[in-house]
């Protein structure tokens, strides 16, 4: 029955993966489609998009370590 263990650790993984790929694909759509609007502010447009990109990558790495750490713990 421990397979279950590891099972449950495999999905957990997954929909982090899928999970942040999709928040970030998002994000990143959002500022192109508001570059392609407004050229001008390219820059201001991509300034206010990195932070939330960054903290939504951190927040998927810490749910990978903390996935892994419930693994080896075990």
């Amino acid at each position: 029955m421990n397979f279950l263990h590891y099972f449950g650790a495999a999905l957990g993984l997954g929909m982090i993966v899928i999970g942040a790929g999709l928040g970030i694909g998002r994000f990143a759509a959002a500022a192109a489609e508001g570059i392609a609007r407004q050229p001008a502010a390219a820059d201001r447009i991509t300034g206010a998009v990195n932070l939330p990109l960054f903290l939504l990558e951190g927040v998927a790495i810490l749910a990978e370590v903390f996935v892994l750490l419930i693994v080896l713990m075990k």
